[in-house]
């Protein structure tokens, strides 16, 4: 065994124990699988969903052929995947229109559908709303998210007088939505800060979702300061972006397996990642799966 594989087993190792560590009692809620995929409780929503969430950037990028893109859902929500994500401002609506062609003939009851907005005033976020049910063809989404919650005053701006929470509460009343979430990338304080807000404004979020990886620990961790208030809240943890943007990758210490691996081990409900090719979605139900 080379003194690099050594290295690499000793890092995975000591990430694996930090994960236990890090767990909490009942996080996940109750599991079940289909055989190929495990599926875990949507936070307090009682919604059961696949662990592997599949990425709707992915699906929409110009090296892959609409067709292809069609197939690779089919072939996902075929084997027990049930989480589609995806987000207004993707590959300019070319996401969303792609998956609202996928979801035609019976494949839109079999999937759970989430897509975000980025609109800060009640007026965008309902406009996109809008677009996005039109580009996937429903009448409603099971779950919208407010987009990219990375500056400190986009809490202040949700909630402020005409502000995005207006759109979400409307949007409940008439159907369109029936879970209400939010994301971000950048820092956990953020999040916490979001989270401030709502509980000041009697709000109630079902999902938040952010980056979980093997290097989160190391830097400004969501998984270290906004998790157990989450898993506290029984907000559901959505994970994204485990490889890093392929970052992580590059660095060789870890397998995109392993990455996988890591973020199902901690108290997520659906890990997101984005699949492009047959054998990436081949990898992801192995990760589900070991």
């Amino acid at each position: 065994m080379t003194a690099d594989n050594i290295r690499r087993r000793e890092f995975v190792g000591g990430l694996a124990a930090m994960s236990v560590a890090a767990k909490i009692p009942g996080a996940r809620g109750q599991s079940s699988s289909n055989g190929e995929m495990p599926y875990r409780t949507l936070g307090k929503t009682g919604v059961k969903v696949s662990a592997i969430g599949l990425g709707g950037f992915h699906l929409g990028q110009s090296h892959l052929e609409e067709p292809d893109a069609i197939k690779i859902f089919h072939s996902a929500i075929d084997r027990g995947i049930n989480f589609s994500d995806n987000s207004w401002d993707y590959n300019q609506g070319i996401s969303e229109k792609r998956v609202g062609k996928a979801l035609k003939n019976g494949y839109r009851d079999k999937v759970f559908v989430m897509t975000k907005f980025d609109g800060r005033t009640k007026g965008s976020a309902l406009k996109q709303l809008d677009e996005s049910l039109q580009r996937l063809e429903v009448d409603h989404v099971d779950l919208w998210q407010f987009h990219e919650n990375i500056r400190l005053e986009d809490p202040d701006r949700f909630f402020a007088e005409g502000g995005a929470v207006e759109a979400m509460l409307e949007a409940k009343k008439a159907g369109k939505i029936r879970f209400m979430g939010f994301t971000g990338h950048k820092d956990p304080s953020v999040h916490l800060r979001m989270l401030e807000m709502a509980d000041k404004h009697n709000f109630t979020f079902d999902t938040a979702q952010m980056p979980l990886n093997v290097m989160d620990a190391h830097f400004r961790s969501f998984g270290k300061e906004v998790v157990p208030v989450l898993v506290k809240k029984q907000i559901a943890v959505l994970g994204m972006k485990s490889m890093g943007d392929k970052n992580i990758l590059k660095a060789k210490v870890v397998t995109p397996l392993e990455c996988l691996q890591y973020a199902l081990s901690l108290p997520t409900s659906v890990v997101i990642t984005g699949i492009d090719s047959m054998p990436i979605l081949a990898q992801a139900f192995e990760a589900a799966k070991t």
